[in-house]
């Protein structure tokens, strides 16, 4: 499979082929998304682009994933001269194991909850005969392009916030052609950072719960294998493991199809805008906070999935409480 990565030396990026144990970088894009922009204006495969521009300086790549590098590993989808252009979002309820966890939280004696609903009607609809549209999973926004953090980056608690927790997927990244039309750059490992605390208090607090930043990399995968895709999240504390968990994710392991859920996010104009990039989640089959892990200040949260790359870790922080509001003020 082919695998990219970002990286940046001061003011100098790069893009770089993941070839181990180095990287080999790339002549004329400093950005995948200004790759990707090519590829579709030659109306040529990317990989082809990608071989074309391949040169023969590598760079150890344990260093620059290590950070003892003058290189650092950037997220591996961004918009870089407009991160308002990216578009981060997300689809719920898609694995048995986060239907369970939504449902530990909103139940009520033996009454099935909204989300066992949605989960049991993806079930019955999410995969849809080929030219047919099935049943619309859960989406949720996240923010735009300002709130993705590159591996090794801190996923931080706001002040205004009640918790924070992982939620180990992987991602779609795409970009939106001249003619309105998707295409699917690639996939890659994703912390889908949420306020579970938040959230239990209320379903309805759902959306604002998601509102946070998050994390992907450090690798995009141009043609990854989706079918049924085997990892681990892990959480570290003072150097060891405190918390794990074997996860899967792919088709094969959801209640809806990657043709679905692509379908229900780009049926909206406002998403098909050209230009755009998107950034979309998966969903997440295993929460530490299902399991009543509670992350403190210097934990580290490590995803990883087979065929994606190295694995994908971030320090969890929390950010000193605030009670001071924001005030708007009137354009007099």
């Amino acid at each position: 499979m082919t695998r990219l990565v970002q990286i940046q030396n001061g003011p100098t990026r790069r893009v770089a082929l993941v070839e181990e144990p180095d990287v080999r970088l790339l002549d004329g894009f400093d950005s995948i998304y200004a790759l990707a922009q090519a590829a579709l204006a030659a109306g040529a495969p990317l990989t082809s682009l990608i071989c074309r521009h391949a040169t023969g300086e590598r760079l150890a790549y344990d260093p620059i994933y290590e950070g003892k590098s003058p290189w650092h590993l950037l997220a591996p989808a961004d918009h870089p001269a407009e991160p308002a252009r990216c578009l981060v979002s997300g689809t719920g309820l898609t694995h048995l194991g986060s239907a369970k966890n939504r449902q530990a939280m909103h139940a009520v004696a033996e009454t099935e909850t909204d989300s066992m609903r949605m989960f049991r009607w993806g079930v019955e609809g999410g995969r849809p005969a080929p030219g047919s549209v099935g049943t619309a999973p859960e989406w949720f926004y996240k923010g735009n392009g300002t709130i993705l953090r590159a591996p090794g980056e801190p996923l931080p608690v706001p002040p205004y916030a009640e918790d924070g927790g992982e939620e180990a997927e992987i991602a779609g990244v795409y970009l939106v052609g001249p003619d309105g039309a998707p295409h699917r750059v690639g996939m890659a490992l994703g912390n889908e950072f949420s306020d579970h605390k938040f959230e239990k208090k209320n379903y309805l607090n759902l959306a604002g719960s998601k509102i946070r930043p998050c994390s992907l990399g450090p690798e995009l995968v141009i043609d990854p294998d989706f079918s049924s895709v085997a990892g681990t999240v892990t959480i570290e504390r003072a150097g060891r493991v405190f918390w794990t968990r074997p996860i899967a994710t792919g088709e094969a392991e959801m209640c809806h199809s990657l043709a679905n859920i692509e379908h229900h996010h780009f049926k909206f104009a406002t998403h098909r805008r050209p230009g755009d990039l998107h950034v979309h989640y998966y969903g997440a089959c295993a929460l530490s906070f299902g399991d009543g892990v509670q992350l403190v200040d210097g934990d580290v949260m490590v995803v990883e999935f087979a065929g994606f790359g190295r694995a994908l870790r971030n320090p969890f922080q929390v950010a000193r409480p605030d009670a001071t509001p924001i005030t708007v003020q009137p354009l007099l």
